[in-house]
């Protein structure tokens, strides 16, 4: 199996798509503003405490307050606290955490109200973005992420995961962290450092503990609260961090920038590997390239159509996601209805482990499959599907069919599922229902360019339509675009983008930046 990452990095939005075998099985979309990350960490202030919940609830600068439950303080709070008042009492020298001394662990079964005071600052990191009406979860209990290794402050344990199954490996992981990992800080051994030496664990441990180090910093010098003191890698880093192995082919990025952030990624974590991080500097936008585009467009919405004729549907609801297998008009299987209905179930298998990874879908899934009679076609599908889902990178649980044929899945969620609207809404008349005659669209184009050239003064731009549209414009010998080339100069050129709609159009400089050349009026 062959993987490749895409990376669409545009003026608003970066989307990564992860592809195994040419075949989409992750993508991600975010705003480049966002102002939340999973993993971010702000020094923030007790805005209420809520005794009924044991929880409180946390200003850390976002429209909705965050949530933080008392046994998320974490088993260190106490000595995090104390520390706090420590740096923030010195404004000019830091007190080493080296020096700090660490207090008794919290109780277990304690209380908000005798632990946190309203106004109180608290150290804390997002484990769960804002998903619906509810706003991120905290935990005082920090972490920072690496590729081979986990630190945590005040914790000074070391950990190795449990998928590490030699004895020896185990050990000697174990004693290579001991040896070498600072007083006060503990450990987590993630399953990607087996047979990884002193050395590349040594540089990565050194980079974990200044992100540490810069955050402490940040909170000793500012003095505004809420602050963020410690921001996650960007997006296209971050994912990388979690997914990348040794059997990527190529990461294709469209922005120099993100591509040597990548590149300086790739580099200290693989350096064999830097090679395969390359600058996508096609006229095609690159989604379109390498058919993300199309397979966006086919594997979102509620109708998922997998193979001969057999789709899912999925619905989301306020608890959970529903999901229905149907055999659609498929041809029915000679060897009768019970292996029909095993084909459509072992393909559905296949295609909702996809989906699942694919919307990050999250919380409770439940799946009604084709009624099947034998047990062992049943127990056949349980096996298909727990195969299926061993890619996927977030925990999660599988039960066997019940007697009335729902399979329960439960999946670990952090942030909203990825939900991408395939319908496409009418760019020209903005919702109205009415718009100008398609025969005179070009002319619209055409009206638009002479602004540009002449008024503007943009010699050189690129043109963004619908693939029929561009079809149109670059047909016959004397084409449409060869007499705008002629009237305004070779800097015109038309480019095909499947993501647009028929009579849709953008327009982009020489530097590829988004010009906004839209006007409501003209649908009127």
């Amino acid at each position: 199996m062959t993987s490749e990452v895409v990376i669409d990095v545009r003026a608003q939005e970066i989307s990564i798509a992860l592809l195994e075998d040419k075949k989409l099985v992750e993508y991600q979309n975010e705003t480049r503003s966002a102002s939340f990350s999973v993993g971010n960490v702000y020094i923030a202030k007790v805005k209420k405490l809520m005794p009924g919940l044991n929880a409180c609830f946390v200003d850390v600068g976002f429209e909705r307050d965050a949530f933080l439950h008392y046994l998320d303080l974490g088993s260190q709070f106490n000595s995090y606290a104390k520390y706090l008042k420590q740096v923030q009492s010195d404004r000019k020298k830091l007190y080493p955490i080296s020096k700090a001394f660490r207090l008794p662990d919290l109780s277990k079964d304690g209380s908000i109200a005798t632990t946190l005071t309203v106004g109180q600052e608290v150290l804390v990191q997002i484990v769960k973005e804002p998903i619906s009406t509810k706003g991120p979860r905290l935990t005082g209990e920090l972490s920072f992420a690496g590729r081979y290794l986990v630190l945590m402050p005040f914790n000074d344990k070391v950990s190795v995961s449990t998928k590490i199954k030699s004895s020896e490996e185990r050990a000697r992981l174990k004693q290579v962290i001991q040896s070498i990992k600072p007083k006060n800080f503990g450990v987590i051994v993630r399953t990607v450092a087996e047979g990884k030496r002193v050395a590349e664990l040594d540089n990565e441990l050194k980079i974990l503990l200044k992100r540490w180090d810069d955050a402490i910093n940040k909170v000793q010098k500012t003095q505004n609260r809420p602050q963020l003191v410690f921001e996650e890698t960007g997006r296209a880093v971050a994912l990388l961090r979690d997914l990348f192995n040794p059997s990527y082919e190529n990461i294709f990025v469209n922005d120099e920038e993100v591509c040597k952030e990548v590149k300086d990624y790739v580099t200290l974590i693989a350096p064999e590997k830097a090679g395969i991080v390359k600058l996508y500097e096609g006229k095609v936008p690159i989604f379109d390239n390498f058919n993300v585009t199309k397979q966006i467009k086919s594997s979102f919405g509620n109708t998922v159509n997998y193979k001969h004729g057999a789709y899912l549907i999925i619905e989301h609801t306020e608890a959970m996601h529903v999901v229905d297998v149907n055999s659609g008009n498929r041809t029915r299987s000679s060897n009768g209805q019970e292996a029909n209905a095993l084909d459509v179930n072992l393909g559905a298998a296949d295609e909702l482990a996809r989906q699942l990874r694919l919307r990050d879908m999250g919380g409770i899934i439940i799946v009604d499959f084709i009624d099947m009679k034998l047990a062992e076609d049943r127990q056949m599908l349980y096996e298909r599907m727990c195969k299926n889902m061993q890619k996927d990178r977030a925990r999660h649980n599988i039960l066997p069919l019940s007697k009335f044929g729902l399979m329960q899945i439960t999946r670990q969620r952090v942030r909203p599922a990825m939900d991408v609207t395939v319908e496409e809404t009418c760019p020209t008349c903005f919702g109205k229902g009415k718009i100008r005659s398609s025969i005179v669209f070009t002319d619209q184009l055409e009206s638009k360019i002479d602004h540009l050239v002449n008024k503007i003064g943009v010699k050189t731009f690129y043109l963004h339509v619908h693939p029929y549209v561009a079809a149109y414009i670059n047909q016959g010998i004397i084409s449409l675009k060869r007499k705008w080339q002629f009237k305004y100069g070779l800097g015109v050129h038309v480019i095909s983008s499947q993501k647009l709609a028929f009579l849709q159009y953008e327009f982009y400089d020489a530097k590829r930046q988004y010009i906004d050349m839209k006007e409501e009026i003209e649908t009127k």
